[in-house]
């Protein structure tokens, strides 16, 4: 299962307006980490259908969104609940780490 890309328009659906419960990785095509990052959010996206959202932003082609948040390399990703920013992992996280941070925003 692939993410959703995500541009400006929808970014603002899904996160501000939906106020949906998400990840989102800024990544890059050309990024080497981003090639390992994104096949494990693909394999755990099904375990969280209908409760957590898994969102992809190219960087490149948004560069204004990864420019808001004041990123700095890829990958990063962002974890939000009810529109608001809530945490970070930034780099080659795992799929454990990753896990535990979409508990802890679910429970927050």
């Amino acid at each position: 299962m692939s993410l959703e890309q995500l541009n400006a328009n929808s970014f603002e659906k899904v996160i501000y307006d939906n106020e949906e419960s998400c990840l989102v990785i800024f990544s890059r095509k050309t990024c080497h980490v981003c090639k390992e990052v994104v096949p494990v959010l693909e394999e755990l996206q099904p375990q969280y259908l209908d409760r957590f959202g898994f969102y992809y932003v190219d960087v490149e082609e948004e560069k204004n969104l990864f420019q808001r948040f004041s990123l700095k390399g890829v990958p990063q990703i962002l974890f939000f609940k009810d529109g608001e920013y809530q945490a970070k992992l930034a780099g080659a996280a795992d799929e454990d780490k990753v896990i535990d941070k979409i508990e802890e925003v679910l429970e927050s």
